[in-house]
């Protein structure tokens, strides 16, 4: 989304306020405006009757503390934090972001995201590090919502080291397919941080997250943490 797009954007928002996207009513505060949802459904958040796994950041159904896929299978990232599962009343928040419908949304993300920044202590160094978008992504939809969002988290020093070369698009794929498709197609260019958190919109078999991860741990990286906002 380019600058002039944004502002357009933002100017409308606050002159012609619409309605909120989970329960349609109409937008009249600031802050309100501000988020693209209503007082009420602002304060949403999700809790796992079980909890969340340790590693991947999605529910737990039986298990304790790590899931069963993450016992089996040893994840690159260290850690991983989810803010929504991509189902329901959810789903809609990242449609009508994703698309371009409601980008105030991206203000509403951020202050959870930085909730979860301030509760973990282990994130208190990292440096926010976007996913980097397909090649081409851009010019077809006209904007990165990865970008437009860390651009809402200015208060954290970002690292936009990774750059993605042209690959397929991932959402027809496989987990094998998916990593194969990305293989040697995502790499870091300048220095990678220390301590990286990954920022990426929706984790599906995380793929993305894994390639993303061992780039930069390649790149010397020695801890990396991953946070989606959706996870399906």
């Amino acid at each position: 989304m380019n600058i002039l797009t944004s502002i357009f954007l933002t100017v409308r928002n606050f002159l012609f306020p619409g309605v909120c996207v989970l329960c349609n009513e109409t937008l009249l505060k600031p802050d309100e405006v501000k988020f693209g949802l209503c007082k009420n459904c602002s304060n949403i958040e999700y809790n796992s009757l079980n909890g969340t796994c340790k590693i991947c950041g999605k529910p737990l159904i039986s298990e304790i503390e790590t899931c069963l896929s993450c016992r089996n299978e040893k994840r690159i990232y260290d850690s991983l934090w989810t803010l929504f599962p991509y189902t329901g009343r959810y789903r809609k928040l990242l449609a009508f972001y994703k698309f371009g419908k409601t980008p105030a949304l991206a203000d509403f993300f951020a202050e959870k995201i930085t909730k979860i920044i301030e509760e973990n202590p282990q994130l208190k160094d990292a440096e926010i590090v976007p996913v980097p978008p397909r090649k081409g992504k851009i010019k077809e939809t006209g904007w990165d919502q990865v970008e437009y969002l860390v651009k809402r988290l200015a208060n954290y020093k970002i690292n936009r080291c990774l750059r993605r070369k042209k690959s397929k698009v991932q959402k027809n794929l496989n987990r094998k397919e998916r990593l194969e498709n990305l293989k040697g197609r995502i790499y870091c260019e300048g220095s990678a941080p220390k301590t990286a958190l990954i920022i990426d919109d929706i984790i599906t078999t995380g793929s993305t997250m894994e390639v993303c991860a061992d780039v930069l741990k390649s790149a010397g990286a020695e801890r990396v943490y991953g946070l989606c906002l959706f996870f399906d």
